[in-house]
């Protein structure tokens, strides 16, 4: 497996461990298309809108792109394209970080097993066109960790016909 391949399947293992602690199951689109690798659904709920949905394009980095105030991620013009428009299912993406050396990318010890780094979520929904030709650089609040906590308050706001 190349490197590439292991970043997609550590961030997809990190998402069923988010989504699994908030209580969610998550289905794989069969093809992606749509910019969406993964989807989250949420049984029954409290809020007008049942069965709540979520999709996230997932992508996974080594690289240095934290600062004090934000992630700063270079992502293609056809993903950026794909996850600003007004989709039925919100859309969002996840920036998994990870360690540059992949030995460090998980510890276990008996009492715990540690998934390194951090993820971080965004919304593109209704962001403007753009003039690039390749890629938009995103920006991410740090406070936007993808935890099992901010999971299940997106997927509250979707429940109330609310975007994420």
């Amino acid at each position: 497996m190349d490197i590439n391949q292991q970043k997609e399947q550590f961030s997809i293992t990190y998402i069923r461990a988010i989504a699994a602690v908030a209580g969610y199951s998550l289905y794989r689109p069969e093809i992606d298309n749509d910019s969406v690798d993964l989807g989250i659904v949420a049984r029954g709920g409290t809020g007008i809108i049942l069965s709540p949905r979520l999709e996230l394009q997932l992508k996974c980095t080594a690289r240095d792109i934290l600062d004090n105030n934000c992630i700063r991620y270079p992502l293609n013009l056809k993903n950026y394209i794909d996850l600003k428009i007004n989709a039925l299912v919100p859309r969002i993406l996840v920036v998994v970080l990870v360690p540059e050396n992949i030995a460090d990318w998980l510890k276990q010890t008996e009492e715990e097993l540690c998934l390194r780094h951090c993820a971080y979520w965004v919304s593109l929904r209704g962001m403007p066109d753009t003039e690039n030709t390749t890629n938009v650089t995103i920006e991410i609040p740090r406070s936007n960790q993808f935890t099992p906590e901010a999971l299940q308050a997106i997927i509250q706001r979707i429940s109330f016909g609310d975007l994420p």
